[in-house]
């Protein structure tokens, strides 16, 4: 199933046209989309960064359900809580079924100490588009677009997404999660 239309809740997926930066090969997931422009995460970069101890340490996790992903070129020293608990509906938007946008600090810090807590990925930074921007991209070729679903956001190795996504839509875009990172190596 591939979407025709941008909501809350679209995975837009770099074409292999868009070879720059964080972009490259990026997934990223649309969390609010309206006349006003469109902000989402980059949910398959990994991001290797230590964290204040005073914030979280991750040594000492006992929930083995947090990973680190860089969320976009704006604001990078901005974290924001992409995860699967529905316990705090007041400081939470849904993006889809079962995915939810936000919470504080005492929601993370109980969350990263329960052996059976959330899934959770702390996304550093956002990207973000204006009024008719994200649209444009779309209709210029620049992303291809599918329904999210937990399952995607943190079930799948964050390398293997692109692809995975792109095999799953089947057809040409399947031939297209074959084209090598490196075309030099082709």
């Amino acid at each position: 199933m591939v979407y025709s239309q941008i909501t809350k809740g679209t995975l837009l997926i770099a074409t292999p046209d868009v070879d720059i930066g964080l972009f490259f090969r990026a997934v990223i997931l649309v969390c609010e989309h309206n006349a006003n422009g469109s902000f989402g995460l980059v949910i398959n970069k990994k991001l290797e960064l230590d964290l204040p101890e005073e914030l979280l340490s991750l040594n000492s996790l006992e929930n083995s359900n947090i990973s680190i992903r860089a969320g976009g070129p704006v604001q990078t020293n901005q974290m924001m809580l992409l995860h699967t608990s529905d316990k705090i509906p007041q400081q939470t938007l849904e993006i889809c079924e079962g995915v939810y946008l936000g919470g504080d600090l005492q929601f993370l810090q109980e969350a990263v100490s329960d052996a059976n807590g959330p899934y959770i990925n702390l996304c550093f930074g956002y990207s973000g588009w204006a009024a008719g921007q994200l649209e444009r991209e779309f209709l210029d070729g620049g992303w291809f677009i599918y329904p999210a679903s937990a399952e995607i956001l943190f079930h799948m190795p964050p390398d293997k997404i692109w692809a995975n996504l792109l095999k799953q839509m089947g057809g040409k875009y399947a031939a297209m999660s074959m084209i090598p990172e490196d075309l030099s190596v082709n």
